[in-house]
């Protein structure tokens, strides 16, 4: 599958003062299987190590003194020669700090060899971190990416160009029908080929709880086993949570007499390592938005939808006729968007308990409130009284109509969120 990142990895490659990368980011969305793709495109060989439970590995990086030594021992493990440019050294499942600082050396020495490393923990980059190294985060398939995978390419420039116009879409019915069977699939590469190739309800939900299964696993890192078992409760506890009027995130419905110091661990383990995404809540409506946050305060919203979609064990009738659960799922994809645009997750309630979904502060410090209306769901005033106390020049009201603009509201139809990237 065509991903984004890989323009990205082009880039590294080409880069004059490249270093070791390190990608980052949950398992099941296709990290390794890219850079393997890249590596193959732009280079003669590829030295594959897959770093887990690898003694032999663990030994070289943690005693070799120099990159020259390092890259002799493994050459005598692989088998290979490994060459200076031509060789994609790709270090897999990368989770302890003593191989990561053996990879270091090549960032200090600013050598010809190139270094990829793969993790799913994002909270080891807090040992990780250095100025040897660079860093990419990956996110699960967009809808971009999702219509480069079901061959829809030619739908992508003109969802571009209505979205810079702001005029409508041509193509929009074609677009919305798209969405739908990408906002109940997801975007882990392996439920859309095997929605590509034709699998039926059944089996796309038998893979997608065995990717539950592989994040659930993910727990076992954490060093606490009562911790273990309430982030375990979270996650499972989250689809409620999005159901109810009231999305704040609530302990008590855990357990009763649930308090937050309980879970604080457990949260965090979640959040850091990208299995969960934490919207909080701020009291002012400008920038930083992160001055007035209310740290007590949350939303979380599951990392991928489509996995959102199996644990409220919705049905496609069911999502397309039930607009409670379809707007649960048009919130959650629209939180994983923003984040993966590069935004931080805030919303607005005021004490009369007007609600905005969202608020995004682009990167000139500019605050614009994000609302989200799906099917019969009424327009609240909530965004109308948002922008007139905090005097806002722009708002966007996420929708399954087309493009448009209303008294100074631009209406973006729910596919087109992935263009936020690159137009804030």
């Amino acid at each position: 599958m065509e991903r984004k990142i890989m323009n990205d990895l082009v880039k590294w490659k080409r880069d004059a003062n490249r270093k070791p990368l390190l990608i980052y980011g949950n398992k099941q969305i296709g990290k390794t299987y890219t850079a393997l793709e890249f590596g193959e495109k732009e280079y003669k060989t590829i030295a594959y190590i897959n770093c887990s439970n690898n003694k032999r590995v663990f030994d070289i990086f943690s005693t070799e003194r120099t990159a020259d030594k390092i890259i002799f021992k493994l050459s005598l493990v692989l088998g290979e020669t490994i060459l200076k440019k031509d060789t994609l050294i790709l270090l897999d499942n990368v989770n302890d700090v003593e191989i990561v600082k053996g990879v270091k050396k090549f960032g200090k020495e600013m050598s010809d060899y190139h270094i990829i490393m793969i993790t799913s923990l994002k909270e080891k980059l807090l040992v990780f971190k250095g100025e040897e190294l660079q860093y990419k985060y990956m996110f699960p398939l967009d809808f971009e990416e999702y219509l480069m995978a079901v061959g829809n390419t030619e739908l992508i420039e003109f969802i571009k160009n209505a979205y810079k116009n702001k005029k409508s879409m041509p193509f929009h019915p074609i677009a919305m029908e798209l969405f739908e069977d990408y906002c109940l699939t997801g975007g882990l590469p392996e439920v859309i080929d095997a929605q590509i190739r034709g699998f039926n309800d059944f089996k796309l939900r038998m893979i997608k709880n065995k990717i539950l299964d592989t994040y659930r696993r993910e727990l076992l890192h954490i060093s606490n086993v009562l911790d273990i078992l309430r982030a375990s409760e979270v996650l499972d506890i989250l689809p409620y949570q999005l159901q109810k009027q009231n999305k704040k995130f609530q302990y008590g419905l855990m357990k009763n007499g649930g308090r937050s110091k309980d879970y604080d661990k457990a949260l965090e383990f979640l959040n850091v390592n990208g299995l969960v995404q934490k919207c909080y809540k701020v009291t002012d409506v400008k920038p930083p938005l992160s001055k007035s946050k209310d740290a007590s305060s949350f939303k979380l919203y599951l990392s991928d939808t489509g996995l959102l979609a199996e644990m409220m064990h919705l049905s496609r009738i069911q999502y397309l006729t039930d607009n409670v659960s379809k707007y649960i799922l048009y919130e959650n994809m629209v939180a994983n968007s923003i984040v993966n645009c590069g935004y931080n997750l805030y919303y607005y309630q005021s004490e009369g308990k007007a609600e905005v979904s969202f608020l995004i502060q682009t990167r000139s410090g500019k605050v614009i409130p994000v609302e989200i209306v799906s099917g019969s769901t009424a327009k609240s005033k909530s965004l109308s009284l948002v922008i007139s106390k905090f005097g806002l020049t722009d708002a966007i009201r996420v929708t399954e109509d087309n493009f448009s603009v209303k008294k100074g509201i631009f209406y973006l139809p729910i596919y087109a969120i992935f263009c936020l990237k690159d137009n804030l």
